[in-house]
């Protein structure tokens, strides 16, 4: 699928990922909240506090001016983004043993929502060249808010895999993780996916077929681009 020949503001970009995710957070029942996702080991609810932690880290390195170097962008951010095995599955369990704790998925929900409301209001109005830190790097704040968007959008994915009647994630979200797919291949990519199955196959969600492995020829060992 081709890229949008103009590409929308970042803070846009997150407004539109974050009230597509949080339109179906706040639909989540109690007993829809312990049903599988796309992510491995990780129920709907365990997901939800993992990205309202997402959104805790933005809204911080929001208003975290940072005086190094810029280190990263929107696309180099993600390089190195693939966690050990031990330290991914100690978040896991982290995860699993906080979102447990709500007694009520009512209240991980709206506590989800307002955080979100608050990381879209300050990226309205954040100065998108001005260096922020978060992970141990520098980005600016408009890479970092598109990040944010990416980040968001391929959990969204994850979150509906078992709510076959909840909305899928924004196409201004799904256009950012597209440009930053291609970006880390450093190519358009070759293959007729739309854009949700190009970040589920990016992204180690999906397997590739030989077909897909012909057209991205050597690109094909790259993939999961991150994970």
């Amino acid at each position: 699928m081709p890229q949008d020949k103009e590409v929308p503001q970042p803070a846009d970009v997150l407004r539109a990922a974050y009230g597509a995710f949080d339109a179906v957070v706040m639909t989540i029942t109690d007993e829809q909240s312990w049903l599988p996702t796309g992510c491995a080991g990780w129920s709907v609810r365990d997901l939800v506090f993992h990205c309202l932690g997402d959104a805790q880290r933005g809204l911080v390195a929001l208003h975290t001016p940072a005086e190094r170097t810029q280190d990263r962008d929107a696309v180099t951010y993600w390089e190195d983004w693939r966690p050990d095995p031990v330290g991914a599955a100690n978040g896991r369990r982290f995860t699993r043993v906080v979102a447990s704790m709500f007694l009520r998925v009512d209240q991980l929900c709206e506590l989800y929502s307002e955080t979100a409301a608050a990381v879209v209001n300050a990226a309205a109005s954040a100065a998108v060249d001005q260096p922020v830190a978060t992970q141990g790097h520098v980005l600016n704040a408009g890479d970092l808010i598109c990040t944010l968007a990416v980040e968001a959008t391929i959990h969204h994915l994850d979150l509906v895999v078992s709510l076959p009647d909840a909305p899928g994630p924004s196409p201004e979200g799904l256009g950012q993780v597209r440009r930053t797919l291609d970006g880390l291949l450093g190519r358009p990519v070759p293959v007729p996916w739309d854009d949700a199955q190009y970040a589920r196959a990016a992204t180690g969600r999906a397997p590739l077929s030989d077909a897909d492995r012909d057209r991205l020829g050597a690109d094909a060992d790259r993939f999961p681009l991150f994970a």
